[in-house]
């Protein structure tokens, strides 16, 4: 069906997002580098993450692995069972899947992810922690339209 189109394009397209702005930091740059593009604001630092965000569960490589196949797992069924939550939820967990699967391939190419956002206040990122926490905003968003929804209807 016309959804399920829709779908793959979303996690295979934020997952090409992903690895292709991966790429071309590991082919520009060394690790380590650091590019200001507005001093002490913005830079791309190339550095390869071991742990979570924070550093928290550093070589945890293993943990991670599994964790991302549970996610795209359970994001797989949620996408069946709850397909009538609408756009939000659906867009969501696609991009949450194509995400997951983008530092996924990492861990399993390099025992880490690429990261290179750098915002200077907060830990250095990638495109597909990006789709991860939006996707996650968007689940709760359509879980909260979806309760108001309901309310509605009593």
């Amino acid at each position: 069906s016309w959804m399920v189109i829709r779908i793959a394009l979303m996690i295979v397209g934020s997952l090409l997002l992903d690895q292709g702005t991966k790429w071309v930091v590991e082919e520009n740059m060394r690790l380590g580098d650091s590019i200001k593009i507005i001093p002490d604001i913005f830079h791309f630092t190339y550095i390869i993450n071991r742990g979570a965000a924070f550093g928290v569960l550093e070589n945890q490589r293993l943990f991670f692995i599994l964790a991302a196949l549970l996610m795209s797992g359970c994001g797989l069924w949620a996408l069946w069972k709850f397909r009538h939550y609408g756009c939000f939820f659906v867009y969501g967990v696609a991009g949450m899947i194509g995400g997951a699967i983008g530092n996924l391939l990492d861990r399993i190419r390099l025992s880490g992810v690429v990261d290179f956002l750098d915002f200077r206040i907060w830990p250095i990122f990638n495109m597909a922690d990006i789709f991860i926490v939006c996707g996650a905003m968007a689940i709760i968003w359509s879980f909260w339209l979806e309760e108001k929804k309901e309310r509605m209807i009593e």
